[in-house]
């Protein structure tokens, strides 16, 4: 299996940031860590490994990146207009900086966005605001209104990355039809605390006519042996 470590400045970031490369092919898929998670979380927690067979065979190819969230949602000492436009700049490393770096190694053009609990949140985010780019998301016992980290507080820019709030407004035109094209897969445990908040993102979604998955699995489910299993089921699309 191909493994690369790049590394270079992010003008978007104005800081170093990394990421780790697994593939020489396939479906491009952008993985976000956990919480303040690192690049190289999903390597240390099994999780390439789930999805060796499909990586060496040039089926997948993913792109780990790295976080800013103890500069952005988490950095509860900032006002959180201040934390969104920090994740702005986040976006904008993501869309300006990686995505470009991805297709140069890969010229596929099918994306999947994924994560696990608040990675979960910015594969749905990004998706969100970018489904003509994106084909497929896919959220692991993630967060889905970020109010929950704002304490209730929105604006301009929390709204932009808001997936609970960016498809309630009156949409129309190209990125409206992506959004319905969008393979949208939410997996997450009955009893996880965060059930609450896959069942109203869910009804929302339902709302707004986007078909979407979401999959409930037995017990709390908020661990990287159940992510584990629920990545290598869910890769592939819905069922």
């Amino acid at each position: 299996m191909h493994r690369e470590h790049v590394r270079w400045h992010s003008p978007s970031l104005d800081r170093d940031m990394q990421l780790l490369l697994f593939g020489h092919a396939g479906a491009r898929v952008l993985v976000f860590p956990s919480s303040m998670g690192r690049f190289f979380e999903w390597e240390d927690r099994g999780m390439i490994d789930v999805l060796a067979g499909p990586i060496a065979h040039g089926q997948l190819q993913l792109v780990c990146v790295d976080s800013v969230d103890a500069d952005s949602w988490y950095a509860k000492w900032k006002h959180p207009g201040d934390r969104a436009r920090h994740h702005a700049r986040y976006d904008a490393y993501l869309h300006d900086e990686v995505l470009p770096f991805t297709t140069s190694r890969n010229g596929n053009p099918f994306l999947i966005t994924t994560g696990a609990s608040f990675g979960a949140y910015h594969a749905l985010s990004f998706a969100l605001r970018y489904p003509n780019k994106v084909g497929r998301a896919i959220g692991l016992s993630g967060l889905y209104d970020i109010r929950e980290q704002t304490d209730g507080y929105s604006d301009e820019a929390v709204y932009a990355y808001n997936p609970a709030d960016l498809i309630m407004g009156e949409h129309a035109g190209d990125w409206w039809d992506a959004v319905h094209r969008l393979d949208i897969i939410l997996a997450i445990g009955k009893d996880d605390p965060m059930r609450g908040n896959n069942d109203y993102f869910s009804g929302r979604l339902w709302s707004k006519g986007i078909w979407h998955a979401l999959r409930l699995w037995d017990g709390w489910a908020h661990d990287w042996p159940y992510w584990r299993h629920m990545i290598g089921h869910y890769i592939g699309g819905h069922d």
